[in-house]
């Protein structure tokens, strides 16, 4: 019997043909053998060589990186990071793409997940097939939009800056980030050393002139003395509990979105491309057509960006209720709605809060999950509810064609969808699917 690293197949090389690009940021080949390998740097229609990365002989598939191009695509160009490519940043994965290519990949990969796990065509979920790009990130090929306003350092043992290597702790120090917007760039978080640090997180505000950096000290580690290039609140997480406490400025950044101002507390969460948090409550707002006096769920709702939305356009007799699982968020939801008399914020899981409430009614869903989506418990309860419209924002293809299918199961079918390229250069996609009860249109 071999043992574990007889049996490794790491640093074998296959020359294969590419087929199509799957879900997270790779394609699929097959060795003459016939294993599966899902291969990263390569393109669909490429000849290679793949170099075998994680695998062994009685792995399901193996994972592989295009060590050599053969015979090229006419989507390739050469990356132009430095930092791209096998073995260096793992934060890109289509820097070798044509962005044209890359939004085509992105919809190719939507379609397949909805077919596989929906069982819809892009007809049957009312969309068109493209991926849109943010106004702005249209460029040509050979250069990189800078849209990332968050951006997590890791830190290397001698407290270098640098971007972790591809499904690997290890570190690859950079001198800049080619996607990383200018009010991360502009604080110089390369051109200093960390000592003792973690991770150094960066954030630019695009609503404000705010920045915020957060460190993460190793173990027994203590705060170095910050001395950035703009100036920045500084906030630490916390060994003991993982907290994130102020050390010094504001414990927040203030963003901005549908003329409103949101504030956003201890590293919160927030769209990361600046122009994401209006594109998708465009979106939201033009799938759901709120009402005056609407009742309206804003479930996932962080600091409040869709109720806030919502609450603007139902009016004083409209209500809003949103829930949210991180305290913190919630605490800054309350603050950013607080002039809104009918807008109520609950804290909590979805489905543990949901049931409480005792709703049974409402006219209006928005729901933003987390990538793993909102399951078959919590979607069969918003079926029952009634709703005329729901909008579901998803970040991961795979869960929205999952949950998609549990609210065809439960009555719901999609009116529209739609599909925006808000994280360039990388395999993520954001959507939003507006759905509506199957017999309005039977």
């Amino acid at each position: 019997m071999q043992n574990a690293s007889e049996s490794s197949l790491v640093g074998e090389e296959y020359e294969v043909e590419v087929g199509p690009v799957a879900h997270g940021g790779h394609c699929i080949a097959r060795t003459e053998e016939g294993r599966v390998l899902f291969v990263r740097h390569t393109l669909p229609g490429e000849k290679i060589v793949a170099r075998i990365t994680e695998g062994e002989e009685d792995s399901r598939f193996l994972r592989a990186d295009a060590v050599r191009i053969i015979e090229a695509s006419k989507d390739r160009v050469e990356a132009p990071c430095p930092y791209s490519g096998p073995g260096n940043c793992g934060g890109c994965d289509w820097q070798h793409a044509k962005p044209g290519a890359q939004r085509r990949f992105k919809g190719e990969v939507i379609a397949e997940q909805l077919q596989r796990l929906a069982g819809l065509t892009p007809e049957e979920a009312g969309w068109d097939g493209t991926v849109m790009p943010a106004p702005g990130d249209k460029l040509p090929p050979g250069e990189v939009p800078a849209w990332r306003t968050r951006v997590q350092y890791a830190i290397d043992t001698e407290g270098r800056a640098g971007l972790r290597k591809h499904r690997s702790h290890d570190v690859q120090p950079i001198d800049h980030c080619m996607i990383a917007a200018p009010g991360v760039t502009e604080l110089g978080i390369e051109k200093q050393d960390w000592p003792q640090m973690a991770t150094v997180e960066a954030i630019a505000a695009t609503g404000s002139n705010d920045r915020q950096v957060i460190l993460t000290p190793r173990q027994g580690g203590r705060l170095p003395l910050v001395e950035l290039d703009k100036p920045v609140s500084v906030l630490r997480v916390e060994e003991y509990d993982g907290g994130v406490h102020r050390v010094h400025g504001r414990a927040f950044v203030r963003e901005r979105a549908d003329d409103r101002t949101y504030r956003v507390g201890m590293g919160g969460f927030w769209q990361v491309h600046p122009q994401a948090a209006d594109i998708l409550v465009k979106a939201v707002m033009q799938g759901l057509l709120p009402r005056k006096g609407d009742m309206a769920l804003d479930l996932y709702c962080g600091v409040g960006l869709f109720a806030g939305a919502i609450a603007d356009r139902v009016g004083e007799k409209g209500a809003v209720l949103g829930i949210e699982s991180t305290k913190r968020a919630v605490e800054d939801a309350r603050h950013n709605l607080q002039d809104f008399e009918r807008v109520r914020i609950e804290h909590g899981k979805v489905d543990q809060v949901l049931p409480r409430t005792k709703i049974t009614e409402v006219d209006l869903i928005v729901l933003d999950p987390p990538r793993a989506g909102a399951g078959k418990q919590t979607v069969n309860h918003l079926a029952g509810l009634g709703a005329r419209r729901i909008a579901y924002v998803a970040c991961d293809p795979a869960a929205l064609a999952r949950d998609l299918a549990y609210f065809g199961d439960a009555g719901y079918k999609p009116r529209t969808l739609r599909a925006f390229d808000l994280f360039p250069m990388t395999h993520h996609v954001e959507c939003v699917a507006i759905l509506e009860p199957a017999a309005k249109g039977a």
